[in-house]
């Protein structure tokens, strides 16, 4: 058998066997076990304190001779970090919440548009409560290259920018049929949250194992509210008029066709 035609075969397998219902069920509800996982390894590494050393290399390599108060490279490259790490901020993210809300609203996706805002108020609720538990202290000020204040692990910033971005991502992309659409918006909300943590760490304001359970707890809440959104039946067809076509998730192309006239 030629290899083109194996390869072919596979795929043909591959993606009947991810039709399949129970596939489609359990694969995100792995991916949210993973997270939840990769966040609790990361805090024992943390509470034991064998995260540390990798912790301090990290930072050192974003410093020219591992000197704290130089970050490493020119200025516009600092100062395209600053911007950056403020797309994380706590003013950009209600920003962001707010504006999706209401667009959800006047697309008469109410149900989508309350889970949204719901999402990201308890997500922050979350992340305060983490904070307050482990009470990690943050690099030593020489390192900080912008204003941070406030406990460190895990990072709010790179947990919240997870929460927000990817929930958005995962509840919008749940408006569309096509799959191309899906996965740009989820790709852009993984580069979104990514670029922000790595500005946590480079601005020398985080810890890198802050950032990298800020991605798994926020990755894991918003898991949690597209399982969620799709548990209510959230999405396609939701909060349109009688009258016009249904749809939901049970379908293999997530639409029904039009209503015609008799």
């Amino acid at each position: 058998m030629k290899p083109r035609t194996l390869a072919a075969q596979l795929a043909t397998q591959l993606a009947t066997l991810w039709r399949s219902q129970e596939i489609r069920l359990l694969a995100p509800i792995v991916a949210l076990g993973i997270a939840v996982w990769s966040f609790m390894k990361i805090a024992s590494e943390v509470l034991e304190g064998e995260a540390h050393a990798l912790d301090l290399r990290i930072l050192s390599w974003c410093r020219v001779n591992a000197l704290p108060d130089q970050p490493w490279g020119p200025l516009w490259f600092q100062e395209g970090m600053r911007d950056l790490t403020a797309l994380g901020s706590p003013a950009v993210l209600a920003f962001t919440v707010v504006a999706v809300w209401g667009g959800l609203m006047l697309a008469r996706q109410r149900g989508m548009a309350w889970l949204a805002l719901g999402s990201a108020v308890g997500g922050q609720a979350l992340a305060l409560t983490l904070k307050a538990v482990f009470s990690r202290d943050r690099p030593d000020a020489a390192f900080h290259a912008t204003v941070a204040a406030g406990h460190s692990f895990p990072s709010s910033h790179a947990m919240m920018s997870a929460v927000v971005f990817l929930t958005l991502a995962a509840l919008v992309a749940r408006l569309t049929p096509r799959t191309a659409l899906r996965a740009y918006a989820l790709g852009m909300a993984a580069l979104l949250s990514g670029a922000v943590g790595v500005s946590r760490v480079y601005l020398g304001v985080h810890w890198a194992s802050d950032v990298a359970a800020g991605w798994a707890g926020g990755a894991a809440w918003a898991l949690a509210c597209w399982l969620l959104a799709r548990q209510l039946g959230l999405g396609l067809g939701q909060g349109q008029g009688p009258g016009r076509g249904t749809s939901s998730d049970s379908g293999p192309t997530g639409h029904t066709q039009a209503n015609t006239r008799p």
